[in-house]
């Protein structure tokens, strides 16, 4: 088990994985990348002169998706080397397979980086939705008695590649604009029952409570990141099937992987059906109010 931290790590999350090695008995090593970060940035600065910041730190938004990105690429960069060369330190013979660690619900969205820890030899948990891995970790704890995994059980899902400040930390389910549970729900209908975004919008509209120009933003939300991000699951790590709405591109979703992000007819379905939403209910509502007048008068 490797842990590949930088200053944006927290040390819940190092302490973690070192107490998961030590209760399944792994050889653990901690590796601090931000040298390696930091060499590779100075490159980028004396060849365009110019120094990317964080948005923490006045950065724009490109600044602060490139330095998260540079983080996670340099991850699978030294997992691969670690993974070919650590049996050799210590004196052993072969090399090592490297595990990747993005869940079915991440790879859906795009939340992930191209070439970053989400790609390796194998992905144990490549089609397991969230909720289902949850609950798996759970069922470990009670199997097994490992006392680390409560740690794992508590904890929010966090990414840890922007700075960690005093009022905000960053979180997968801000980053992404949707909860897990959502992302599992429209993952079923978008596979499962092919439903493209209107009919999308119908279906949760009677599963979710929620206002309807909300549930409309959300099913946008998704659809886009899905159109800009569908380009990733063509080179998603090989992973055991177990879940049917898995993206995986190579093997059991072969769908197009260039789409418009705009949407635009389906869309503009979506805000008419919101407009004639409302207007029913105003009308509703003006006529509830007539026929209260009506019986005042009476």
């Amino acid at each position: 088990v490797s842990t590949q931290s930088t200053g944006n790590s927290s040390r819940e999350t190092q302490t973690r994985a070192r107490e998961l090695a030590s209760d399944i008995g792994s050889y653990h090593v901690n590796i601090n990348i931000d040298g390696i970060i930091k060499a590779i940035m100075s490159v980028f600065s004396v060849f365009t002169g110019k120094t990317p910041k964080f948005r923490l730190h006045g950065g724009t938004a490109v600044e602060n998706m490139a330095l998260q990105n540079i983080q996670a690429r340099v991850r699978m960069a030294t997992g691969y080397l670690f993974a070919q060369l650590i049996n050799w330190t210590r004196n052993k013979s072969g090399s090592l397979l490297v595990l990747s660690s993005a869940n079915v619900d991440e790879s859906l969205v795009g939340y992930l980086t191209k070439y970053d820890c989400s790609s390796g030899d194998l992905n144990p948990i490549g089609s397991i939705c969230k909720r289902d891995l949850k609950s798996f970790v759970s069922h470990s704890k009670e199997v097994f008695g490992f006392p680390s995994i409560d740690g794992y059980l508590n904890a929010v899902p966090t990414a840890e590649l922007e700075p960690i400040s005093e009022h905000k930390t960053q979180t997968d389910e801000e980053d992404i604009g949707l909860t897990y549970e959502e992302l599992n729900d429209i993952g079923r209908l978008r596979k499962i029952d092919r439903c493209g975004p209107f009919y999308m919008y119908k279906r949760l509209s009677c599963m979710w409570e929620m206002p309807p120009k909300d549930l409309g933003e959300k099913v946008k939300l998704f659809f886009q990141k899905y159109a800009i991000n569908r380009h990733k699951a063509c080179i998603l790590t090989p992973s055991y099937l177990c879940e049917q709405y898995c993206p995986d591109d190579n093997r059991y979703d072969l769908r197009p992987f260039l789409y418009n992000p705009k949407w635009d007819v389906q869309f503009r379905e979506i805000d008419n059906s919101i407009k004639i939403g409302q207007l029913a209910k105003s009308q509703t509502s003006s006529s509830a109010l007539d026929k209260q007048s009506f019986a005042g008068k009476k």
